[in-house]
């Protein structure tokens, strides 16, 4: 037993400062949980509205708040449910950021399903927590409970503790 542990010891620390790549991982996302029921505010410099499929393109320099979530992107896509009660999702594109708290990710693609309050993000996630990042190919977001799974390729780097 003493072996077993002498080995695994300098296997563990050694691999706590680097990479770390795996198929998926779930993360807190924001400090809160984000209500979902709250308006959708969107402020643009464009907006396109089509009456007929009941859809608005809002262009540059979009900003979305919902309760204290921020997403940003160049062109948010937005469609509305049936005889314009609320919106059903959102889709935004070219470069999005999306902020919670002190948490802060990037992709080039979100898709926001408002009833469901899920956030997919995918495309080169980036998701910054402080000191920690991790990249994936795709992050789900559940707003009602703060979390999110990461999948695709998830990559971080775990730091150590020590002044690095």
């Amino acid at each position: 037993m003493k072996t077993l542990r002498t080995l695994l010891i300098p296997l563990f620390l050694g691999c706590a400062a680097a990479p770390v790549a795996a198929q998926g991982t779930n993360v807190a996302f924001g400090t809160l949980r984000q209500d979902t029921t709250l308006p959708v505010e969107v402020t643009a410099d464009n907006l396109s509205v089509d009456q007929d499929t009941g859809v608005a393109i809002f262009t540059g320099n979009v900003l979305i708040g919902q309760g204290e979530m921020r997403l940003s992107a160049p062109r948010v896509l937005v469609v509305y449910r049936e005889e314009n009660k609320g919106i059903e999702r959102m889709e935004a594109t070219g470069g999005v950021t999306l902020v919670s708290g002190p948490d802060a990710a990037e992709s080039d693609r979100a898709d926001y399903t408002i009833g469901d309050g899920v956030i997919v993000m995918t495309g080169n996630v980036l998701l910054d927590q402080g000191p920690n990042a991790l990249s994936s190919d795709r992050m789900t977001v559940q707003l009602e409970d703060g979390t999110a799974q990461m999948a695709g390729r998830v990559k971080t780097i775990i730091q150590t503790g020590d002044d690095n």
